[in-house]
C-alpha cells in the first residue's frame, strides 16, 4: 500500500497548507474483433485508428484526496467501477466514496457493460476485467505523480457545436413508434425538413474546466466538461476514442507540453449531452466530410476556446476539497402484460413480414429482455467540491435541462455534471420529456422510473449542501 493520506492538514495554518496534484493515463484499447457497440446491432472491430485511454486527475488539499477517471468507453458498468475502486482502495488507501470514474460515450469502442445494465453481480468478462485492471493502474500512477501544485478553474463557450436533436413537428405528422403508437417528438429528423416546428429542449454552451500546475508552472492537468455527445464520423469497423480523445491530443499541444515529463494530461468529460449532439438540423443537407474531420473540427475549436479562457485563469496555492457520495435506489422500468404480449408476436413474425416500424422487431426483442428486470436499482450519485467548483456525478445519459438545473440551485459559484458515472443506466429525461416521447423514452432505450430525474436531483443538491 502506498503512503497513508495526511489527514490532519486541515486545521493547519495556510503557510504551511501544501496543495498537490498528479495524472496518468492508461491505455484500455481493446483487441481486433471485439465488437464495437453503441449503433442498433455490434459489428466487429477492424483497425485501430486511435488508443482508447483511461485518463485520470488526483487531487490532495492536505486533509481530503480524490481522484476522478474518465475512460473511453460508450457506458462502462457499475460492477467494473467497484472491482476498480476495491482495488484502487487496496493500493493506495483512497476511500471508494472518493472516487469518481466515468466513460466518455464514444460510439468506437468495444463493451464494458456485460450482459445488461439491470443484471448485477455476474461474473466480469475478459474485457470487464481488463478495464478495471487499468482504471486501477492509472488511478495507482497519478497517485505516484502526485507533487506540489497549484490549482485554478474557468469557463469558456462554444454554441455552434450544440443542438437538440429532440424536435417538435409541424401539426399533422404523424411521429410513428415502435409500439404503434405516436410520439410529439422525434430524435434526429432529417436535416432541413420543412416540416420542423422548434427543438423539445435547450443546450448548454459552457465549457467547464479545472488547471493544476506545478509549482514551478509546468502544466499537469486539465480537466474539462462539455454538454456534447459523441460526434461520430469514423472509418467502417475503426476503434476511436472520437472527439474526447482529440481534445487531450490539441489541449496538450496548445498547452505546448509535449514531451515534457510527466507527460501533461488532458481530460474532457461527458456532460450533460443525453439529447445534445451537434447537427444543425435547420441547415439542409451537411457537406461531406471524411473519416473524423469532423471530429477533429469540434476537438479544435473546444480545445481553443479552452485555450482562450486559460489565460484568464487565476493558478492558487491551495483550495479546499471535499466529497459526498449517496446510493439512491431507483425503481426500474419493466414491461406489463400488454407490452409483453405485443413483443412476443413482433419477434414471432417472418423476416420478410411487413413492419409496422423500421426498429419494431429490434423492441420487441428489447422489451422482452426486460421483463425479468428487478424492480429497483441502488445508483452511486456523487458531488464533488473543488474550491468554488461543485461537481455532481451521475450513471446515466443525462438530458441537457437536467444539468442547467443542477447548476441553477447549486450553492457553488460554478458546477458541471459528469455523466456515465460510477455505472451505466441508460437515459435520463426530465419527466416533462417523458410525456413527449422519443427515442431516448422508449422502453427498452429507456430503463429507469419516470420519474428518477426528480429523486436524482434532489439527492444531489442534499450532497451539495453538505460541502459547502
Amino acid at each position: 500500500m502506498l503512503a497513508a493520506l495526511p489527514l490532519a492538514a486541515a486545521q493547519q495554518p495556510a503557510a504551511s497548507r501544501v496543495f498537490r496534484a498528479g495524472a496518468a493515463t492508461s491505455n484500455i484499447t481493446p483487441p481486433l474483433g471485439s465488437l464495437i457497440v453503441g449503433g442498433w446491432e455490434p459489428f466487429p472491430s477492424l483497425y485501430v485508428h486511435d488508443e482508447l485511454h483511461t485518463r485520470c486527475l488526483v487531487l490532495d488539499d492536505g486533509q481530503t484526496r480524490m481522484a476522478i477517471a474518465v475512460s473511453d468507453n460508450v457506458g462502462i458498468a457499475r460492477e467494473v467501477y467497484d472491482e476498480a475502486k476495491r482495488a484502487v482502495h487496496q493500493k493506495t488507501g483512497l476511500p471508494v466514496e472518493h472516487l469518481l470514474m466515468s466513460s466518455t460515450h464514444t460510439h468506437s469502442a468495444a463493451s464494458a457493460r456485460g450482459s445488461g445494465a439491470m443484471v448485477a453481480n455476474e461474473p466480469l468478462d475478459d474485457y470487464q476485467r481488463f478495464v478495471a485492471s487499468r482504471i486501477t493502474d492509472c488511478v495507482v500512477m497519478a497517485v505516484h505523480n502526485l507533487e506540489p501544485a497549484r490549482i485554478g478553474w474557468g469557463l469558456g463557450h462554444e454554441p455552434s457545436q450544440v443542438f437538440n436533436r429532440r424536435w417538435r413537428m409541424k401539426p399533422g405528422m404523424p411521429l410513428r413508434n415502435p409500439f404503434g403508437g405516436t410520439d410529439q417528438v422525434v430524435m434526429n429528423p432529417r436535416a432541413g425538413d420543412p416540416n420542423l416546428l422548434e427543438p423539445a429542449g435547450p443546450t448548454d454552451p459552457e465549457i467547464a474546466f479545472i488547471s493544476v500546475r506545478a509549482a514551478s508552472g509546468r502544466p499537469i492537468a486539465l480537466l474539462a466538461n462539455y454538454s456534447l455527445h459523441y460526434v461520430g464520423g469514423v472509418g467502417k469497423g475503426h476503434i476511436s476514442a472520437d472527439y474526447f480523445g482529440m481534445f487531450a491530443e490539441r489541449i496538450a499541444e496548445l498547452l505546448g507540453t509535449c514531451g515534457q515529463d510527466p507527460p501533461f494530461v488532458g481530460i474532457l468529460s461527458n456532460g450533460t449531452s443525453g439529447d445534445i449532439n451537434n447537427i444543425n438540423f435547420r441547415e439542409g443537407n451537411p457537406p461531406r466530410r471524411q473519416p473524423y474531420e469532423k471530429m477533429r473540427m469540434v476537438a479544435n475549436m473546444v480545445a481553443a476556446e479552452v485555450f482562450r479562457a486559460y489565460q484568464t485563469v487565476e493558478h492558487r496555492d491551495w483550495a479546499p476539497l471535499g466529497t459526498a457520495q449517496t446510493e439512491l435506489p431507483i425503481g426500474v422500468r419493466a414491461p406489463g402484460p400488454a407490452e409483453l404480449a405485443w413483443a412476443e408476436a413482433v419477434v414471432k413474425k417472418p423476416k420478410d413480414a411487413p413492419r409496422a416500424h423500421i426498429r419494431e422487431e429490434i423492441y420487441g426483442h428489447r422489451v422482452l429482455a426486460m421483463k425479468d428486470n428487478p424492480p429497483r436499482m441502488p445508483l452511486i450519485l456523487q458531488a464533488l467540491r473543488i474550491g468554488e467548483v461543485g461537481i455532481a456525478a451521475i450513471p446515466s445519459e443525462v438530458f441537457v435541462e437536467i444539468g442547467l438545473e443542477i447548476k441553477k440551485r447549486s450553492p457553488f459559484p460554478r458546477t458541471f455534471t459528469i455523466s456515465l458515472a460510477n455505472g451505466s443506466y441508460g437515459y435520463l429525461p426530465t419527466v416533462e420529456q417523458h410525456k413527449l416521447g422519443g427515442y431516448e423514452t422508449w422502453l427498452g432505450t429507456n430503463r429507469l422510473e419516470i420519474e428518477a430525474a426528480p429523486k436524482i436531483l434532489a439527492a444531489l443538491l442534499e450532497l451539495f449542501n453538505k460541502l459547502e
